[in-house]
């Protein structure tokens, strides 16, 4: 009896034991939105190393060791494209990846330079400085951020073949989360007319979400936050604000939000709520995830730019 419960209790142990053999996948994502974004299709399948964390500047970063031991230790590495991340390519070749990498911008129809911003009425830009050809800040379109997440399942499922099943399901539970919000976003923002939906940030980070929603945002630096604003940018900006009384003013949080408060001196403007747009919040805060972070944008914009009862 005794070598009959021995015997037992080892096979019950080993099959406790098997699941711990399923190790999850080790993923390097280059920021919060998209480690996020990996989370939420990876789940438990998914271990997640986010290089710059929350409220951090991807444009101005500089990769540590400990993120290139990361990358070498990684399966799958998780990038925005579009220029965002000038980095990646030099931590990549330090590290050592030899592994596939995930560019999750794939397939956006990119805004491109500043000649279609400008006819999108997007000012206040120094032309000096952007990523080049496109704007990187595609997640801030909902319809975008569908394309990031399909693009992460594809390098997730080929990844982990035998994990497909429950990836696909957690993609799809996301990819309905990102329809409610963007019908969230389309509903409020519909009884505010066109010409006032006017709004001011630290850098060019909204053209995306501008032109699928149908709101105009001005900003004193470019879309890189290394940019700094010329001063014939600031005083334009200051003059149209004035002109338009533009009331939603919003500092960014990565960004310093010092030349905000002096534009709001000089034009009797009100900084509003603090919106995000290159990064997430820390897990306790308004912005934990993407869907998160579009909701608390929406209700800091539509907050500001509803009329005056």
């Amino acid at each position: 009896m005794k070598r009959s419960f021995a015997a037992s209790l080892a096979m019950a142990m080993a099959l406790f034991a098997l699941p711990a053999l399923a190790e999850p996948v080790k993923v390097v994502a280059t920021f919060t939105i998209l480690g996020d974004m990996v989370r939420q299709i990876g789940g438990d399948e998914v271990a997640v190393t986010t290089l710059v964390g929350p409220d951090g500047d991807a444009h101005v970063y500089e990769p540590t060791p400990a993120d290139a031991r990361a990358l070498g230790a990684a399966k799958l590495v998780v990038v925005n494209g579009l220029g965002m991340e000038g980095w990646i390519d030099r931590l990549v070749k330090a590290s050592g990846y030899k592994g596939p990498v995930t560019v999750t911008s794939t397939g956006v129809k990119p805004i491109a330079g500043e000649e279609e911003h400008d006819e999108a009425g997007h000012e206040g830009h120094d032309h000096g400085h952007d990523h080049g050809a496109h704007d990187p800040h595609a997640w801030q379109s909902v319809a975008n951020a569908r394309i990031y997440a399909d693009n992460i399942l594809k390098g997730l499922v080929a990844a982990a073949p035998d994990k497909a099943a429950t990836l696909r399901a957690n993609h799809a539970a996301f990819k309905a989360k990102l329809d409610a919000v963007e019908s969230e976003i389309k509903a409020a923002l519909k009884p505010i007319p066109r010409k006032d939906r006017k709004i001011v940030t630290s850098h060019d980070a909204f053209g995306y979400y501008g032109k699928a929603y149908g709101v105009t945002f001005l900003a004193p630096v470019g879309m890189s936050t290394e940019s700094e604003a010329a001063a014939g940018d600031i005083a334009k900006l200051i003059r149209q604000i004035k002109a338009e009384k533009i009331k939603a003013v919003f500092v960014e949080n990565i960004a310093d939000p010092r030349l905000l408060e002096q534009i709001t001196r000089e034009t009797g403007a009100r900084i509003g709520g603090r919106v995000y747009s290159d990064a997430l919040s820390a897990a306790d805060g308004p912005a934990a995830t993407y869907v998160d972070m579009m909701r608390h944008n929406l209700a800091q914009f539509t907050k500001a730019l509803a009329p005056a009862s």
